[in-house]
């Protein structure tokens, strides 16, 4: 599991040690508003990050925390993972690696509009692209998430339009690997 690092984050493959800190930025509203649209409680995260962590073992990627280096604090979470149209993750993970890849972050309030999603999410899509060759990535959000859509437009993403991801509409937006290496 690969941890990586930007000027202002350590990027750390979740694991139950993250599991307070996470928790504590996807129990806000504000947070899940877009993700979901419920807080989660306490078993919701940990099942959560559990999921990840099969997700790292299966392809070498999936959910980052974001942590602070000088408090040690959970600044948020991000990922590089196969998407999936439908809502509950399969049993079966290698079944997914017929889609693309997705970059997607969260951020605590405490850590918004400081730019540390774009900074986390160009770290991540380098790896992706570097480390995973990656031919393209997606990135999805609820279509009224426009705080996301100006992060995918600094990573260089187009909006491709309205698709079905995770079981419900998303904007989808993505950039390819040759997009990328030009940027």
């Amino acid at each position: 599991m690969t941890i990586l690092h930007t000027p202002r984050l350590r990027l750390e493959p979740i694991t139950d040690q993250h599991l307070d800190g996470i928790h504590a930025m996807n129990q806000l509203p504000e947070v899940m508003r877009y993700i979901g649209g419920q807080p989660e409680t306490f078993e919701q995260t940990a099942a959560w990050i559990a999921d990840a962590q099969r997700c790292w073992a299966a392809w070498g990627t999936s959910w980052w925390a974001f942590i602070e280096p000088t408090s040690g604090r959970a600044a948020g979470a991000g990922c590089v993972k196969y998407a999936r149209r439908e809502d509950e993750l399969p049993a079966d993970l290698d079944s997914l690696r017929c889609n693309p890849l997705e970059i997607g972050w969260r951020l605590h309030p405490d850590f918004w509009r400081q730019g540390l999603a774009s900074e986390a999410a160009l770290c991540m899509a380098d790896f992706a692209f570097d480390n995973l060759a990656a031919p393209e990535l997606i990135a999805v959000r609820h279509p009224d998430n426009l705080a996301s859509a100006r992060v995918m437009d600094r990573l260089g993403m187009r909006y491709r339009g309205l698709e079905t991801w995770y079981g419900e509409m998303n904007a989808t937006h993505v950039v390819s690997r040759g997009d990328w290496l030009r940027l």
